[in-house]
């Protein structure tokens, strides 16, 4: 559940290095894989098996540098059984 998410974060976080820019727009390359049926790169699944739903889990740190490129992949993504969840943590 979500204690897990947090748990995980905070795990990883002393190890991660954050870096700019933030760009989310290739979140199009996840939703046409999905489309397609192509496998997506294991850094960005929940799940290795496709169920009935996905949920993209975006933690950020930045503000997003490519914003109208985001919004059409999100819009491209509408179609698919997946949800996208975008968390803002810091002060961008």
């Amino acid at each position: 559940g979500i204690q897990g998410i947090v748990d995980a974060y905070h795990q990883i976080l002393p190890q991660t290095q954050l870096y700019g820019p933030t760009n989310f727009s290739p979140i199009n390359h996840v939703a046409s894989c999905m489309n397609s049926g192509v496998e997506i790169p294991n850094f960005l699944m929940l799940s290795h098996v496709f169920q009935q739903y996905f949920i993209l889990l975006i933690i950020t740190d930045g503000e997003i540098t490519d914003l109208d490129q985001t919004r059409q992949a999100i819009v491209n993504a509408s179609k698919l059984p997946m949800a996208i969840i975008i968390v803002a943590v810091g002060e961008a």
